[in-house]
């Protein structure tokens, strides 16, 4: 196989492994989701680190939440966000925006214009997942914040 052959084959996501890392994201947010439907919670998990999870959607069957990260040391661009759907029937959740990717695809051909990697759905998931344990095992609660 050639080099141009390789750059053109596109990613084919591992799906048991991906669904096992979207359950496992789910029975985690789910521990930390706001209590009250339209509340931010706040997470402070270092000392002048603190991230917010913030229901944006809440429907019968999805729930769409905003993940970020908060500190002024740290200039807007370089912060964490995403935003996470959580699929209730199917008991997974998904990241569906990244940083600066306002649609996260299941793969891309390599190269590309916006230089994602081929699996950077995969990724992102992978990270959530990451991040999720260390809030729940590094982080504490503030007292949520109810916005009308």
């Amino acid at each position: 196989m050639t080099v141009a052959t390789e750059t053109r084959r596109r990613h084919v996501p591992n799906l048991p492994e991906l669904h096992r890392v979207y359950e496992t994201n789910y029975m985690a947010l789910m521990k930390l989701l706001p209590a009250v439907g339209s509340a931010i919670r706040l997470y402070n998990v270092a000392q002048s680190l603190q991230f917010a999870l913030r229901v944006v959607e809440d429907t019968r069957y999805t729930t769409l939440l905003e993940i970020c990260q908060h500190n002024e040391t740290i200039p807007p661009f370089m912060r964490s966000y995403m935003q996470v759907r959580l699929y209730h029937d199917a008991r997974m959740a998904e990241v569906c925006v990244s940083q600066q990717i306002s649609r996260l695809h299941p793969s891309y051909d390599y190269p590309n214009p916006a230089m994602h990697q081929r699996d950077e759905k995969e990724r992102c998931n992978h990270f959530l997942a990451e991040w999720l344990r260390f809030c729940l095992s590094h982080g504490y609660s503030a007292e949520a914040l109810v916005y009308e």
